[in-house]
Formats: structure tokens, C-alpha cells, sequence
């Protein structure tokens, strides 16, 4: 119960914050939410279940690009969009998954980095429809959730905030879970976890696929609250950065992606507006997380202070 009345106390907060922002600042929250839904699906592959991936590009990109040719080339609205890029980023995993799941470690590693890469160059290769790394914006008229204009700066951050709301209680709900304590169990053991009678590879599967799903969801959702679909979107960049924003906030715990995409996300726009080399910035954060907080901030803040924190 301390659990989920500290996890919607957090919701409450962050819907506070959005509805009292400016709108630059509010449009800037939203932006981070659809992020750590991506974030939130990255960490249930690789905190929760110890799938390293770097393939998680694609399934950001299948979403995205379901849901924004869906919107150009067939008049698809946002809800039936966000539908697609869900089914399209689950697909996109589980087919990966087949193959990727026969291997470990950095082969697993390695294999997914060949599927996203294939799938980058897959974007570039059908330029005349996807415009390639130009990308496209979203008629405005599309961008629609049933009476809301998703273009629209409060809408948006509704939107925004409703669908992270729905990714953290989910996956709280499937990690406080028996198959969340399975896929646990595998990241830790997964010859005695096999022992026990598990099938860690059907396991695994589930935990990827739902991490596409969740992947592919904030894809959907990027392309219609932000009205923009690029191949940028599908290069190797987008499998690094939600590894970077659940390490900073911690591998395996339910508000760590939140945390780590709120943080990066602040060093970038503060590191750029005080110097060039923004870059330096990100990276002495991570050297300092490395040193002193090697689990993320959550991870460390539950490590030293509160052990009930998922």
C-alpha cells in the first residue's frame, strides 16, 4: 500500500506541475513523460528481466512511424495511431526476440544492435516515403484524440502525462507480479530459475515484447504530440539514450526511468545553453554516478534510505 500511495502521489505532483507550468516549461514536461515511457519499457527489458539491448531504436521507430505514415498516408487519427505503434513496436520485438533470445550477453547485444541498424537503414533505404533523415510533420488536423487537439499545449501534456501514468502502474503492477518476480529471478539466475521449472526463454520473450509494446507506445506518441517523424529517430542514438536515462535513475526500480530521463534531459538543454560541449557536461554526470551512486539515484536513495521503493 506505501508503494502505490507513494507512486500516486508522484502522478498527483506531476500533474500539478504540468497544469501551473508556463507553456514552454509544460511542453517540456510532456516531452520527458513520452521519453520515460520509452525509458519505462527499456527497464523492464534490461533492470528488471538483465536483457542489454541495443536494438530498443526500432521499436521506437516502428511506433513512430505506424502511428505518423498511418496519419499521412491513410488519415489514421492519434488513437487508432497510438493502437498501431503499440502493435508495431510489440511485433517488432517479439520477431527480434526469436532469433535475438538464442544468444546472451554481448552476442544479445550485438544481434539487436544488427536488427535496429537494419531497421535505420530500412527508413533511409524507402526515402521517398518516410523523407529519410529530412523526416515529415504530422498534418495538425490528424493529431486528434477523440474532442482533444493533441497540437494543442494543455491537451498535450494531458496526453502526455495519461499515457505515463498507464506505463508506470502497468509495469508496477507486472514486476509486483509472480511473472515479475520470475523475470527477477532470471536476471539474477536463469539456470536455477530453469531448475525451479520456469522457461526463461518464454520468459524473456514476454518481458522484450512488452518492453516493445511500451517502446513502440511512446513512438506512436512522440509522432502525434509532437507532430515530427525522422529517421533520426531510428539510429543507434535512440537504443543508447534509454540505457543512459535507467542507468542515471536507476536499473530495475519503477521511478528510476522518470528520474534519469528528467535528469538528462535538464543537462543537455542546461549543459547547451552554458557551452558548446554539452556533451562534457552529460559525461561528467555519468563518471560522477559511476563513482559515487553505481545504482542510479533511485536505486541508491532505495539502497540507503527507503528498501520498500520497487
Amino acid at each position: 500500500m506505501k508503494t502505490w500511495g507513494a507512486h500516486l502521489a508522484v502522478l498527483a505532483g506531476l500533474l500539478a506541475l504540468g497544469l501551473t507550468l508556463p507553456a514552454y516549461h509544460a511542453t517540456n514536461l510532456a516531452r520527458i513523460l513520452v521519453l520515460a515511457v520509452f525509458a519505462t519499457g527499456y527497464n523492464l527489458a534490461f533492470g528488471y528481466t538483465g536483457l542489454l539491448s541495443l536494438g530498443h531504436a526500432l521499436f521506437f521507430a516502428a511506433g513512430l512511424y505506424a502511428a505518423a505514415l498511418g496519419a499521412t498516408l491513410a488519415a489514421l487519427p492519434a488513437g487508432p495511431g497510438l493502437v498501431a505503434g503499440l502493435a508495431a513496436g510489440a511485433a517488432a520485438a517479439f520477431l527480434t526476440g526469436l532469433l535475438a533470445l538464442r544468444t546472451s550477453g554481448v552476442a544479445f547485444m550485438i544481434v539487436t544492435l544488427m536488427f535496429a541498424q537494419a531497421g535505420y537503414l530500412t527508413v533511409l533505404y524507402f526515402g521517398a516515403v518516410t523523407r529519410g533523415d529530412e523526416g515529415f510533420v504530422l498534418p495538425a488536423a490528424l493529431r486528434t484524440l477523440g474532442s482533444l487537439n493533441l497540437a494543442a499545449d494543455t491537451p498535450r501534456f494531458l496526453a502526455a502525462f495519461a499515457l505515463f501514468a498507464a506505463a508506470l502502474l502497468a509495469t508496477l503492477a507486472l514486476t509486483g507480479s509472480a511473472t515479475g518476480r520470475v523475470l527477477v529471478a532470471i536476471r539474477e539466475n536463469p539456470e536455477r530459475t530453469r531448475m525451479l521449472g520456469y522457461d526463461p526463454f518464454r520468459h524473456r520473450l514476454l518481458a522484450l515484447t512488452a518492453s516493445g509494446a511500451l517502446s513502440g507506445l511512446a513512438g506512436a506518441a512522440y509522432a502525434h504530440l509532437f507532430g515530427y517523424a525522422g529517421a533520426t529517430f531510428a539510429s543507434i542514438q535512440y537504443s543508447i539514450l534509454p540505457l543512459l536515462w535507467v542507468l542515471l535513475g536507476g536499473a530495475g526500480t519503477s521511478l528510476g526511468p522518470l528520474v534519469g530521463t528528467a535528469l538528462m534531459f535538464y543537462l543537455v538543454d542546461l549543459g547547451s545553453s552554458a557551452t558548446s560541449s554539452h556533451l562534457l557536461v552529460v559525461g561528467i554526470a555519468l563518471l560522477a554516478l559511476v563513482l559515487f551512486a553505481p545504482r542510479g539515484i533511485v536505486g541508491t536513495l532505495r539502497d540507503r534510505a527507503l528498501p520498500w521503493l520497487p
